[in-house]
């Protein structure tokens, strides 16, 4: 009987062993993933006429492929690293902040955002 009680206790050290490794693997590669994202800042706010504006700031030291969208229209462009994009303002004093839509991803997953202009004014 005693050599089955000590089998049993090793069996549970290794499963929980496993349990833990399998969890390790698992944060790890959720760490992977948060650090390959784009680091941006979205800043909105209005002009003097009152119109809503927005703008990206790239966080990265890669250049990002990107694109803003209101109300259907979207402008695509390229943000290079460490740089702050132009304002994109809307054209009706109705939207706000939150009609403004944007997205970035680095540019080497989307090669044809080489094509479109660069959208942003390196700091200096």
């Amino acid at each position: 009987m005693t050599f089955t009680f000590n089998s049993v206790q090793k069996n549970k050290i290794g499963l929980s062993s496993v349990i833990m490794t399998s969890l390790s693997f698992l944060c790890f590669f959720y760490a992977i993933s948060a650090f390959s994202q784009a680091r941006i800042k979205v800043i909105n706010g209005h002009n003097a006429e009152g119109f809503a504006r927005t703008q990206i700031k790239n966080e990265t030291t890669k250049e990002l492929a990107c694109w803003v969208a209101i109300d259907g229209f979207k402008a695509k462009f390229r943000l290079p690293p460490a740089a702050t994009s132009r304002w994109f303002t809307a054209n009706d004093t109705r939207y706000s902040y939150a009609n403004f839509s944007s997205w970035c991803d680095n540019i080497e997953f989307h090669p044809q955002y080489k094509n479109y202009p660069n959208g942003g004014q390196v700091f200096g």
